[in-house]
């Protein structure tokens, strides 16, 4: 696991109830996965956003982690992108969405590296041009 860099981001994913956190710790090993094979989401930052993980790629878009009040955990993109729009397009059907800001789960292997590490490609690359 990636070591904590920001001891606040740490004691945020500790105040997270027992299933929650382990999925939030779940997909956090796949942010950085992701970003790690994707020389333009370099360097990743994880900081506390509104009071929860978030990941900020130079030129993406903020992704942040946390509880959900129908959920046990999500996965949070900006709602006024069109990244929830384009995932629910390339995948229609595979997971339970909040409108156009949130992927929703109850267990941490519902979350799928494939499916879940397009959008988050997408979200850490998010304002790169075609051409940069």
């Amino acid at each position: 696991m990636t070591p904590f860099e920001d001891a606040n981001v740490a004691a945020a994913y500790e105040a997270l109830p027992e299933e929650t956190r382990v999925g939030a710790f779940a997909l956090r090993t796949l942010i950085f996965e992701t970003a790690a094979s994707l020389r333009r989401a370099q360097p990743l930052q994880e900081a506390l956003r509104w009071g929860q993980p978030a990941y900020l790629a130079p030129k993406g878009s903020t992704i942040r982690l946390g509880g959900h009040k129908t959920a046990r955990f999500a996965l949070y993109v900006h709602c006024q992108s069109r990244l929830i729009g384009d995932f629910i397009s390339a995948f229609p059907g595979e997971d339970q969405i909040e409108g156009n800001r949130a992927v929703l789960f109850d267990t941490s292997d519902q979350i799928d590296p494939t499916r879940h590490g397009w959008l988050i490609a997408r979200a850490l690359t998010y304002h790169v041009s075609a051409r940069a």
